[in-house]
C-alpha cells in the first residue's frame, strides 16, 4: 500500500520540484511557475515528509540538493516530460493547429535555415508561435530545463532522454578584406598562422572547432579581436588586416565583399537536431523537426544527407 504522504504527490509537485532544482532557489521558482513563494515552501515541506529527506539545505545564500534530491529530481523531470508527451495528440493538421515552437541556434544555423524555415512555418501552419533563442553554450541546459524543444547547431549533447538528427554538414572558410594581402594566392597553414585573427566566442564561453585541430599541429592562436556572435563580422573586418575562419555556408555570402579562401585544414561542421522525450511523440514538434529537415535539405542539397 502506498503511504498516505508519497499517495498526495501529483505531477505539479514533481514539475515544482525540478524548477526548484534548476532555478537554484524558492522564490525563482515561484516566478517561473506563477505562484507564491509560500506555495512552493508548503509543496517542498509535503515532499520533504513523503521521501523523508530535506531536499535542499542551505548553504550561506544558496541552497544546495541532497544526494536524494538529485535522485528524485532525474525521475520526477522524466515522469513529468513523459506525461507531457502522452497529453499532447499525436494527431496534428499544420493549417488548423496552434501551439509554441521554440527553437534554440546561433548565427550561423539562424541566418542559414531560419528565413526558409519560418516562410514556411508561416505559409503551412499559420496559427503556430515560434520562438527563435540564442544558444550560445548553453543548449543541453535550455532542453533539460524545458526552455527550448528544438536545439539545433554544431554540438554533441549526450545523455538518455535526448533524441537527434543530423541536418547538414560544413566546413571552414577564412574570408577577410580584398585588399588585405592573404586575399592573395593560396591560404597556406604557414599564412593563416601569421595572420591577424578574429573570434567569435559566443560571449567567451566557446571556442571553434578548428582551434583544437590547430593545437595539434602545434599552432596556438592568439586572436586580435573576438565577437560575441558572427552578425556583426564583415562591418568589423572591412577595411582591416583582420581574417576569420567561419563556417563555409556563411562565408560565401560575404563573397564580393569580402575575399573567401579556404581554411588550409580540412574539418567537417556537422549541424545537428536535438530535442527531449517532452516533445518527442508531440505531432507538432514532430512535424516542425521534419519540416526543419526539408528546409535544411533545400537550402544545402549537396551536403545534407543522413537523418
Amino acid at each position: 500500500m502506498i503511504p498516505e504522504d508519497l499517495a498526495q504527490i501529483d505531477l505539479r509537485s514533481m514539475q515544482l520540484l525540478v524548477t526548484v532544482h534548476d532555478a537554484g532557489s524558492f522564490s525563482a521558482a515561484a516566478i517561473q511557475m506563477d505562484v507564491s513563494q509560500s506555495t512552493v515552501s508548503y509543496t517542498i515541506d509535503r515532499l520533504r515528509r513523503a521521501f523523508g529527506d530535506p531536499l535542499f539545505v542551505r548553504q550561506g545564500n544558496h541552497i544546495t540538493e541532497t544526494d536524494k534530491c538529485r535522485d528524485l529530481v532525474s525521475h520526477a523531470r522524466e515522469v513529468v516530460n513523459r506525461m507531457l508527451a502522452i497529453a499532447v495528440p499525436a494527431e496534428f493538421d499544420p493549417a488548423t493547429a496552434e501551439g509554441v515552437m521554440t527553437l534554440s541556434c546561433n548565427h550561423h544555423e539562424r541566418f542559414l535555415l531560419m528565413p526558409a524555415f519560418i516562410e514556411a512555418m508561416r505559409r503551412l501552419a499559420p496559427n503556430v508561435v515560434v520562438n527563435i533563442l540564442e544558444s550560445a553554450v548553453n543548449g543541453k541546459q535550455q532542453l533539460k530545463e524545458n526552455i527550448a524543444d528544438i536545439v539545433l547547431g554544431p554540438v554533441r549533447i549526450l545523455g538518455e532522454g535526448y533524441f537527434r538528427r543530423h541536418i547538414f554538414s560544413d566546413h571552414y572558410s577564412c574570408v577577410m578584406d580584398p585588399c588585405n594581402p592573404l586575399a592573395e594566392g593560396e591560404m597556406t597553414l604557414e599564412r593563416f598562422r601569421d595572420a591577424t585573427h578574429v573570434a567569435v566566442t559566443h560571449n567567451g564561453q566557446w571556442q571553434a572547432l578548428y582551434f583544437s585541430a590547430l593545437r595539434e599541429r602545434d599552432i596556438v592562436l592568439k586572436p586580435q579581436l573576438t565577437l560575441p556572435s558572427h552578425d556583426s563580422l564583415e562591418l568589423m573586418i572591412a577595411g582591416t588586416d583582420l581574417v576569420a575562419t567561419i563556417p563555409n555556408r556563411l562565408a560565401t555570402t560575404y563573397a564580393g565583399r569580402l575575399t573567401v579562401r579556404r581554411f588550409p585544414i580540412q574539418i567537417p561542421i556537422e549541424i545537428d537536431m536535438y530535442w527531449t522525450e517532452r516533445t518527442h511523440r508531440s505531432g507538432l514538434h514532430r512535424w516542425g523537426r521534419q519540416l526543419l529537415a526539408d528546409v535544411a535539405r533545400s537550402e544545402a542539397p549537396e551536403q545534407t544527407a543522413r537523418s
